[in-house]
């Protein structure tokens, strides 16, 4: 019984000790937080103020916060009792198994920094990275968010985009559409050249100058492979696609253009 009693005071003592170190780390952890939310919107309206750009600003917004976060904690840590330069050891210890194991996240890391200042592309550009193509929505620390044309989100890590091809189709202002079309050699291909060019001057998604470029790519065995290389605004890419494709079935249906078929095709009917 003595030492039940022993233990029961032992513990009254620690929890007597610790109760208001706690507390106090606690409400520090509580209004800590709060306060970096209100310096991560302060710090991001004077970076706007200051014009920087949409690219560099969520990634400082994000690193600063990340270290005011983890300073946080150290003091918070320290208010139990436990000494900075200690702990400092066991986190740079804890920092480098870390590392070691997150060879990947610190090389993403790497990469963020990397890409801000070689700028290979920059928010609101249109860039397609390992077949993926998309709008840059944000560069972060260690990812950079896409957004498809079918507005899907796509996390791309930043190590990705720096050890591969990106196609930056915003870069220049300007994109050519690389597209297609056949029709037999019988077919008389200055007219139908000058039927296609004037009407995709007449598209509103199509731009005039560059003006669009056509001309014959290839002779297949049954047919002559037309290239049509229309230029357009980045943000227009996919309605230009599809309102030049619909031009051209259009266009060739009123110009009776003939589209050649390859041998041996038969039609048949679609059931419901």
């Amino acid at each position: 019984m003595d030492k039940v009693n022993k233990y029961i005071e032992i513990v009254t003592d620690k929890i007597v000790f610790f109760a208001p170190k706690i507390i106090v780390a606690a409400l520090l952890l509580w209004i800590g937080f709060k306060l970096i939310k209100k310096v991560d919107k302060i710090v991001g309206k004077s970076l706007t103020k200051i014009q920087v750009s949409d690219t560099m600003r969520p990634f400082i917004l994000s690193l600063l916060s990340t270290i005011l976060k983890i300073t946080l904690l150290l003091i918070a840590v320290s208010i139990l009792g436990a000494e900075l330069s200690g702990l400092a050891t066991i986190v740079a210890a804890m920092g480098f198994a870390v590392g070691l194991s997150l060879q990947g996240s610190l090389g993403n890391f790497a990469s963020g920094i990397l890409i801000l200042f070689l700028k290979p592309y920059k928010v609101n550009d249109w860039i397609e990275v390992d077949e993926k193509f998309g709008k840059v929505e944000e560069i972060g620390i260690f990812s950079t968010l896409m957004i498809t044309p079918g507005n899907k989100t796509l996390i791309v890590p930043n190590s990705k985009i720096t050890d591969g091809v990106v196609t930056n189709f915003s870069k220049k202002g300007v994109v050519r559409l690389e597209l297609n079309v056949h029709i037999p050699y019988s077919e008389d291909f200055p007219k139908v050249k000058s039927i296609i060019e004037r009407e995709l001057l007449l598209l509103p998604s199509v731009l005039n100058e560059p003006t669009p470029e056509i001309g014959i790519e290839t002779f297949d065995t049954h047919n002559v492979q037309l290239a049509i290389r229309p230029f357009v605004l980045p943000d227009n890419y996919w309605v230009a696609t599809f309102d030049t494709h619909e031009t051209i079935k259009r266009i060739f249906s009123e110009n009776n253009v003939q589209v050649a078929y390859s041998e041996g095709i038969e039609l048949g009917l679609i059931g419901k």
